[in-house]
């Protein structure tokens, strides 16, 4: 279905978006990290549930799109994403992204009977496999090397921190492109 897909895009001339979400907490991502012999790092932190939601979207070329907020993903939330899509790229979009229900809510198929559906057009990859969307990639890289080690203090630190690894990753087009060509 993805290979479908795809060749669907390129005869409409659609321009692919993988889009996912993921949750980014106060506590770090411990990775491994130097310290002189004898001396065993040690990460301070506060436990909490508090964290940050986000949703990003990453193109075939690279563009790397992503929104935040502090509280999970619902309905309402993925529109203003879609919106903010159809804004920054021109022409028809394909948005290839997993079956969360979120993603087939009321609020959703309203969005695109109200218009959307004229420049977007959305196919869901298959079950329980997020191997095949490259923006899992992408959050992979934002835990394990961009953020890695930080302890936030707060919400506001940490999301003041996502957006630097934003705009760092952003400049990187041929990792993001590896995403890509890693997801297949």
């Amino acid at each position: 279905p993805l290979c479908r897909a795809k060749k669907k895009a390129k005869e409409e001339e659609r321009t692919i978006v993988f889009v996912d979400e993921s949750a980014f907490y106060l506590l770090p991502m411990a990775v491994r990290t130097y310290a002189p012999i004898g001396q065993t790092p040690v990460l301070s932190v506060k436990l909490t549930r508090d964290h940050l939601s986000a949703i990003g979207g990453l193109t075939m070329d690279g563009r790397l799109f992503m929104q935040m907020q502090d509280h999970s993903y619902k309905g309402p939330g993925v529109v203003r994403f879609l919106q903010m899509l159809l804004r920054k790229i021109p022409g028809k979009l394909l948005v290839i992204w997993d079956g969360a229900s979120i993603h087939r809510s009321r609020v959703i198929k309203d969005f695109l009977a109200q218009g959307a559906a004229k420049r977007i057009h959305l196919e869901r990859l298959p079950g329980y496999a997020p191997e095949l969307n490259p923006q899992e990639g992408v959050w992979n890289l934002f835990k394990r090397r961009e953020l890695k080690n930080l302890c936030a203090a707060n919400l506001d630190q940490l999301a003041t921190e996502l957006v630097r690894a934003k705009e760092r990753l952003r400049h990187r087009k041929t990792t993001l492109v590896q995403c890509v060509a890693h997801a297949g």
